[in-house]
C-alpha cells in the first residue's frame, strides 16, 4: 500500500512538553527567598512553583547549578554524566503556572506556543526549563531566520532542526544553480524546518515531497506553506516513509555525529545510529531515477572527534555496489566564536561536505 500523503495537521500527534493539570503539592518560591531552600526542595524530589517573577526561576535555576556542578572539574567523565542527569531530573520539579496561555509572573515573555500547542489546554503547569526553551524557539519562529541563498524568511517550527551555521547550505544552494539534470520531482529526506525543500521550490522543482519522523516538522511545513501556491507533499515515517516514489533528486542532510547514546526528540537530528547510511542508501538506491543524483550534506566533524571514524558515505562508495561519485564540494566553515565550548582546534579544522552520487 502507497504511503498516505499528510494533508491536514489534524492527522499528527503534536509533540510538547506534557501538561501538568492535576493538583500536586507545591513549594512557593519568591525571591525573598533565598534560592538555596528552593533548590533543597527540588533535590529532595520536591515541586517548587514560581511565584512572583520570571526571573526568579533564573535564580533558582543558578543556585542548583552551583550545588550539583561544584566541582565537576575533578570529577570523570562518568560522574559528569550522573551530575547532567540529575540536574535535569531536578530541574523538571521547577514549575511555573500557565492561565490563558499566559505565564502568571510579573516580567515574562510573550510565548505564542502556549496557545498554539495547548489550544486545548488554557490552565496548567509546565517546567520552567521547557519554558525557556518555549521561549527561545518562538523568538527563532517570530523574528524568522534569513539564510544565504534562500528568498524568503525562513521560520522554524516548534522543536524543529534548523541550522543556525549556512557553509552546508551555500554548498547545496552552488549545486542547485549548476544542476541540468529532470526537475520533475525531488525527496528532500527529514525536512526538519524545511529549509531544503524551500529552495528545491526556489530552483523549480515541480513536486517536491518529503518526510519526517518528527510529527512537528510536518505540522511546521504545512502551516508555513498554507498561504503559498507552493505545496511540499509530506509523509511521516523514516526515510522515504514507505513510498514507492522515483525522484529525479533526493537530498538529505543526516546526523553528522555517531550515535554515543540513546537519544531521542530533536537530538535525532545530530546523532545517527550505525544503521542509518546503510538502510538509506538502500533505500534510495530503489528511489531514484536512472538520470538522478542523491546529494548528502556533511561534515568531517566525526573524524575530528574520533581518528578511528569510519566514513559512511565514504563506506558506501567503497563497495561499488549501488553508487558512483560524481562530484564532492568542501568548505571551511567559518572561526569559532569565543562564546562555543567547542574545542577551537576542531573548529579550525572543520569543513562541511557536498556529495552528489549517481547510479552505478
Amino acid at each position: 500500500m502507497e504511503a498516505k500523503q499528510i494533508l491536514n495537521a489534524t492527522d499528527l500527534t503534536i509533540h510538547r512538553p506534557e501538561p501538568i493539570i492535576e493538583t500536586i503539592p507545591v513549594l512557593e518560591y519568591f525571591k525573598e527567598i533565598d534560592p538555596k531552600q528552593a533548590v533543597n526542595e527540588l533535590l529532595e524530589g520536591n515541586h517548587v512553583l514560581i511565584a512572583d517573577q520570571f526571573s526568579s526561576g533564573l535564580l533558582v535555576l543558578n543556585a542548583l547549578k552551583d550545588r550539583i556542578y561544584k566541582n565537576q572539574n575533578k570529577q570523570s567523565f562518568e560522574n559528569q554524566r550522573n551530575l547532567r542527569d540529575a540536574y535535569r531530573k531536578a530541574s523538571q520539579l521547577l514549575l511555573i503556572e500557565i492561565s490563558n496561555h499566559r505565564l502568571q509572573v510579573k516580567k515574562a515573555p510573550e510565548i505564542g506556543w502556549l496557545k498554539k500547542l495547548y489550544a486545548d489546554t488554557p490552565d496548567f503547569l509546565l517546567p520552567f526549563t521547557d519554558v525557556q526553551g518555549f521561549n527561545s524557539s518562538w523568538q527563532w519562529f517570530e523574528k524568522g531566520i534569513r539564510i544565504p541563498g534562500l528568498k524568503q524568511t525562513l521560520h522554524p517550527f516548534y522543536g524543529t532542526y534548523f541550522p543556525t551555521r549556512f557553509e552546508h547550505i551555500d554548498l547545496f544552494v552552488n549545486y542547485l544553480k549548476k544542476y541540468r539534470g529532470p526537475k520533475e520531482s525531488a525527496f528532500d529526506v527529514g525536512i526538519g524546518s524545511g529549509l531544503l525543500s524551500k529552495l528545491l521550490h526556489q530552483f523549480d522543482f515541480k513536486e517536491v515531497h518529503a518526510s519526517d519522523i518528527n510529527p512537528n516538522a510536518l505540522i511546521g511545513t504545512l502551516e508555513s506553506e498554507k498561504d503559498s501556491e507552493q505545496k511540499t507533499k509530506l509523509y511521516f515515517g523514516d526515510l522515504f516513509a514507505g513510498t514507492k516514489l522515483k525522484s529525479d533528486l533526493i537530498v538529505f542532510n543526516p546526523p553528522w555525529i555517531p550515535l554515543p547514546k540513546e537519544v531521542s526528540g530533536i537530538d535525532l537530528a545530530i546523532y545517527y545510529d550505525t544503521k542509518l547510511f546503510p538502510r538509506f542508501f538502500e533505500e534510495a538506491h530503489k528511489h531514484l531515477n536512472p538520470e538522478g543524483n542523491v546529494v548528502l550534506l556533511f561534515s568531517n566533524l566525526a573524524g575530528l572527534m574520533d581518528s578511528n571514524f569510519i566514513h559512511p558515505i565514504e563506506l558506501e562508495l567503497k563497495s561499488k555496489k549501488r553508487f558512483s561519485l560524481v562530484e564532492k564540494t568542501i568548505k571551511k566553515v567559518a572561526a569559532a566564536s569565543s562564546k562555543t565550548k567547542r574545542k577551537a582546534t576542531w573548529r579550525d579544522e572543520e569543513f562541511v561536505e557536498c556529495w552528489v552520487l549517481k547510479l552505478k
